[in-house]
């Protein structure tokens, strides 16, 4: 079994290659692998919206059925890889933090449109927008996303399992660090 070459070991290899090879071999990066494709869409040539947009689709089509298909899959762990996929290509902290809040509102209107859900449901959406304040106070964009903020406490105020409560009782601990 061989033993995978550290960072070091890669950066002494590249540095034995013209910048020309380098160029090449990052062009082949691009062309072969999507990611690294998006990686340089929103680093070198400053366009984030598309791939945000992908991004925040694949969080909504969880939640937020289209086309044909009569009811969500709800499925929360591929909508949070969606976000974390987004997290590892974009240096964005406003894309990131919209992204998240997609998230919570997604779920904020599956359950309007569906009715209670679950427990785990409720618990996921709870820790998202919890994670999605604390992000947005520590980046200094509360004041960028609070009517959004405000909206989800606004349209949880009649859904059970104290979930509007606890929406609320995060909101008012973040809300007083971000002033």
């Amino acid at each position: 079994m061989s033993k995978k070459p550290t960072l070091t070991e890669l950066k002494k290899q590249l540095r034995k290659k013209t910048q020309n090879e380098l160029v090449e071999e990052i062009a082949h990066l691009y062309k072969k692998f999507a990611n690294v494709k998006e990686f340089y869409q929103t680093s070198f040539f400053n366009d984030d919206s598309a791939v945000l947009d992908k991004y925040k689709k694949i969080v909504r089509d969880e939640y937020i059925p289209s086309g044909r298909k009569q009811f969500p899959n709800m499925r929360a762990s591929v909508a949070r890889k969606a976000i974390s996929d987004y997290k590892k290509i974009s240096c964005s902290n406003a894309g990131l933090a919209d992204i998240m809040l997609t998230f919570v509102e997604s779920g904020v209107w599956c359950t309007r449109e569906y009715g209670d859900i679950d427990e785990p449901f409720y618990c996921s959406m709870e820790s998202m927008y919890e994670s999605t304040i604390k992000y947005i106070v520590k980046e200094d964009l509360f004041h960028e996303f609070d009517d959004r903020l405000r909206k989800i406490l606004r349209d949880t105020h009649d859904m059970g399992w104290g979930f509007h409560d606890t929406l609320s009782e995060t909101y008012d601990s973040y809300a007083i660090r971000a002033d």
